[in-house]
């Protein structure tokens, strides 16, 4: 995989260089411009990114922040059953507990809402820091929600970083999930007023509140177009009746001219009459 030229390597986190330095120089420099093209193309280009993973993953795979990344492009590909191999891998290297939310969420896409669950329960939710912790309880909804249980995926939602006023990096999202599981459930007001709260929270676009939002209120983006086409139809109309007008002026001043004819004036004339009758009909 071509590496771009503005790409050194350097731009990795301190603690993945450091892991890197296991490796031989030039191998641990290669290793490294691969995990950076990871990081660069996952979100806009995930098929990209999962390709420099392999390349990454080929050369240094007992790595652990090799392992991880490759976890990351494969859950960003959705194939969740090499993602959970992945990031099984990492979490046997480090010993850490920070993989288990996306570990039991590939347990969801692989169709094993109640293994997620099961996870959901597990002590090492209890090792996770407080974001790691409220992305567990997104993925217990979730799983409740694949099995068709609203109500206990609303519970599951309800929670003191739900009711906080006070903005983190998750709380755009746990509102977005609170109230989706509202809304889903057929309890729109209440859905409506959590939209809302996601769309305050949510700086950085994360989530799609506001057009879900404006959906609820019944915004329609094609009015600005509808107005459009409508002026449009008004202005062809508007042209149609100066264009009989017009018509109808020209054979008044043919008739004018005709006039002088002394055999066909009075035809001429009833022409005329009829012409501009015609029009203020039209």
């Amino acid at each position: 995989m071509p590496i771009p030229e503005d790409v050194t390597g350097e731009e990795i986190d301190k603690d993945v260089r450091q892991e890197l330095q296991s490796l031989p120089k030039t191998l641990a420099e290669d290793v490294a411009k691969n995990l950076v093209m990871v990081a660069r193309l996952i979100d806009e280009d995930p098929e990209g990114a999962y390709d420099y993973s392999r390349v990454a993953l080929r050369l240094a795979s007992r790595v652990a922040a090799v392992r991880e990344a490759a976890g990351f492009a494969a859950y960003a590909n959705q194939k969740y059953s090499e993602a959970l191999a992945e990031f099984r891998a990492a979490r046997r290297m480090t010993g850490t507990a920070e993989l288990w939310p996306l570990m039991a969420d590939c347990e969801r896409g692989l169709g094993r809402p109640e293994k997620a669950l099961d996870m959901a329960g597990a002590p090492e939710v209890q090792k996770l820091d407080k974001a790691g912790q409220v992305e567990m309880r997104l993925v217990a909804a979730g799983a409740r929600r694949d099995m068709g249980q609203l109500d206990a995926a609303i519970v599951t939602l309800q929670s003191s970083e739900l009711a906080s006023h006070v903005v983190q990096p998750w709380t755009a999202r746990l509102r977005y999930a609170y109230a989706d599981a509202l809304l889903a459930a057929d309890r729109a007001d209440e859905a409506r007023e959590w939209f809302a709260k996601a769309v305050e929270a949510d700086r950085d676009g994360s989530t799609d509140a506001s057009d879900r939002l404006a959906e609820m209120d019944g915004v329609e983006f094609m009015d600005a177009l509808d107005e459009h086409d409508d002026t449009a139809t008004e202005t062809d109309a508007d042209a149609g009746s100066d264009t009989l007008a017009d018509e109808a002026e020209d054979v008044r001043t043919d008739l004018d001219t005709d006039n002088g004819d002394a055999d066909n004036g009075d035809a001429d004339n009833g022409d005329a009459d009829k012409a501009e009758t015609d029009v203020n009909k039209d």
